[in-house]
């Protein structure tokens, strides 16, 4: 068996890589994206859990708030497709038109219809550091999580016949490791791309290993670590929905950014006992600059608390 070690995992992450050795063995693909033009956005990921033998998958459009199409296939068949090559999982195909630099997403149905393409603005970064304090996160959920911030390109058909033209921003990962949700208490993330070049990664989790962290930042010229996080998460009355969210991050150079958001629109995403509520959230920075992009809780059952 290959030795897989993180470059080979990330060199070769669009294609099919087996581990037997690790039961809930995982590759998944994740993207979203938000046109502030057509107030229209998405979340569309695939996951693939070879040794459990299934595949998972949803795909979620929005407008002006409100739901556009809503596809969630959590319990599928597995398939040793991958993007590299191309996969379809539910009607929901995925193909890399580039290698790490491009990806294309289609759906075709009677009354929707999808054809967008993520590309690249900057090579991708992995926000996961295996052997420091916060590798508790990569013992429960992956290895290597690559980040990315995409201009999308595009088009939405939708069921009354109009076709709107999608560009602007949005972020894709790439994670390959095990995939243990029921050793995760709770998790809560942000991941805006503003209009001054940065985009951020901000994840923080209370897992059965203790708490850690995915922390990674790109200030339009180059990634860089993060070294300290703080947030505060206001949530709903369901204690699931953030209502509004603070966050504090200090890159390696000591630089803070801080950002404040309110989410645009809200979807939940059920895995058995673990369930993620996924928004699109309207940033913004200290100074003002706008910025758009995901905020997203998880929380295993039975509940345990929000992390507040």
């Amino acid at each position: 068996m290959t030795a897989l070690t993180t470059a080979y995992m990330t060199e070769n992450c669009e294609r099919h890589i087996p581990n037997p050795a690790i039961p809930k063995w995982n590759q998944s693909y994740y993207f979203n994206f938000y046109d502030r033009q057509a107030k229209l956005g998405g979340f569309i990921r695939f996951g693939f859990m070879e040794n459990v033998g299934e595949t998972n998958g949803f795909a979620i459009f929005f407008m002006d708030g409100k739901p556009l199409f809503t596809r969630v296939n959590m319990n599928l068949p597995y398939t040793q497709d991958r993007p590299d090559g191309g996969v379809t999982v539910a009607g929901v195909r995925l193909e890399a038109v580039r290698p790490l630099q491009t990806c294309r997403i289609t759906i075709d149905t009677e009354d929707f219809g999808v054809d967008l393409s993520w590309d690249q603005r900057f090579a991708m970064g992995d926000s996961i550091v295996p052997g420091n304090q916060d590798d508790a996160i990569a013992r429960e959920l992956a290895y290597i999580h690559l980040e990315g911030a995409c201009d999308v390109t595009g088009t939405v058909r939708l069921r009354t016949g109009q076709t709107i033209a999608i560009k602007d921003a949005g972020f894709r990962d790439v994670s390959c490791g095990p995939r243990n949700w029921a050793g995760v208490q709770h998790y809560r993330l942000a991941w805006p791309i503003f209009d001054n070049g940065m985009s951020c990664v901000a994840v923080h989790a209370i897992t059965e290993q203790g708490e850690g962290y995915q922390k990674i930042l790109h200030d339009g010229k180059r990634w860089h670590h993060i070294g300290r996080v703080e947030e505060v998460i206001d949530y709903e009355a369901d204690e699931m929905g953030f209502r509004h969210v603070h966050w504090k991050v200090w890159d390696e150079d000591d630089r803070l950014w801080e950002f404040t958001a309110k989410p645009l629109f809200r979807w939940q995403f059920p895995f058995d006992s673990f369930v993620m509520v996924e928004q699109m959230m309207e940033y913004r920075l200290s100074d003002g600059t706008i910025g758009y992009g995901m905020g997203e809780g998880g929380f295993r059952f039975p509940w345990e608390g929000n992390g507040n």
